[in-house]
């Protein structure tokens, strides 16, 4: 009798199994047709049932993975992807997906993991530009150059892949192999104005002055924010090519905005004494003062305008003064007197 009801406790769930496979097919069936007809949503929940009622269909997960796509579900499609994968293991487009994915949702480690497969697999759209700019996120910028550069090649037009290995030798310190990389990006994207101002920025870090004017006034054609960073760099750019007066006209406009601006007084006074015009250099320097009567560097400038304009006794009575309340600035004598000053 035991048996007997054993084997109907197995032919009763092994009928429940097979009602729960044929369930999940019909469920799937439905979220195809669905998702062939652009119905998303309603997709996607017949998808999910199918693999609730069977968590094996692999079809159904691959399918369920899609339907989350398109519904902007990245996380939820991503782990679809990734169980699809478990029972079918060299599936092009579940590792597609999944390296997709991982770089959209910032998961660099999982995205190169899976550009690679795709690369084994010899699926190699966009695997060297997923895995170079997941290394760049990963400060990784040796290994980032390297499939860059080859993403580069595959894709010449992509403006991205050249600004990503400029930033790279930007975040070294290296601006000379930073900017024509910059430059190139800039090139090929007309629109991206940011990029531009970032390319000025490169340039004049160099420093190439000249050629960061030209993309500091590039930037603002293309619409770049003009705001007072833009002007205060643009301006430096023009004092440091020489055109004094451009970048002192700049800065002045500037002062406007931000009259209690000490740096800005201080590059303004600086510009002057450049050009010579030490009065209006000494003015600047005692508007510092006013505000900052400890400040030690202005008080030295006003003492080394003074004896430029041929007031030595007076100009070296402030340098002294300057020097007693700043002893560091006894060496900016010395490399003064060094440099003719």
């Amino acid at each position: 009798m035991k048996n007997i009801l054993f084997i109907l406790l197995l032919t009763a769930s092994s009928s429940c199994l097979v009602a729960q496979s044929d369930s999940s097919d019909v469920y799937y069936k439905k979220g195809i047709t669905e998702h062939d007809a652009r119905r998303y949503m309603v997709a996607y929940n017949y998808l999910q049932k199918a693999v609730e009622l069977k968590p094996d269909n692999g079809d159904a997960l691959m399918a369920l993975g899609r339907a989350a796509v398109e519904l902007r579900k990245f996380d939820i499609a991503r782990n679809a992807f990734l169980k699809g994968l478990e029972l079918k293991k060299n599936d092009v487009n579940a590792v597609e997906n999944v390296a997709n994915l991982s770089f959209s949702l910032r998961k660099w480690n999982d995205a190169i993991e899976y550009a690679r497969k795709m690369q084994v697999l010899k699926s190699d759209k966009n695997a060297n530009y997923i895995i170079g700019k997941s290394y760049y996120e990963l400060e990784d910028y040796g290994q980032a150059y390297k499939h860059l550069s080859t993403a580069f090649e595959e894709d010449p037009k992509n403006a991205e892949i050249p600004y990503l290995i400029g930033k790279g030798f930007i975040d070294m310190s290296n601006y000379k192999a930073a900017a024509p990389f910059m430059e190139q990006a800039v090139k090929l994207d007309t629109t991206n104005a940011r990029r531009v101002y970032e390319c000025a920025l490169t340039f004049s870090a160099i420093p190439d002055e000249k050629s960061a004017i030209k993309y500091f006034l590039l930037a603002a054609k293309r619409g770049y924010k003009t705001d007072n960073d833009y002007f205060e760099n643009l301006a430096n750019s023009y004092i440091a090519t020489g055109q004094a007066q451009e970048g002192i006209d700049l800065m002045k406009s500037l002062l406007e905005k931000k009259p209690a601006d000490l740096v800005l007084l201080y590059n303004i006074a600086e510009a002057h004494f450049k050009t010579g015009k030490y009065n209006e250099a000494i003015d600047y320097w005692d508007r510092i003062l006013v505000s900052d009567k400890t400040n030690a560097r202005a008080l030295y400038m006003i003492g080394l305008s003074y004896q430029k304009k041929g007031d030595t006794a007076k100009g070296q009575q402030l340098c002294d003064k300057a020097i007693e309340m700043d002893p560091s600035l006894a060496k900016m004598r010395q490399k003064k007197q060094g440099m003719g000053l």
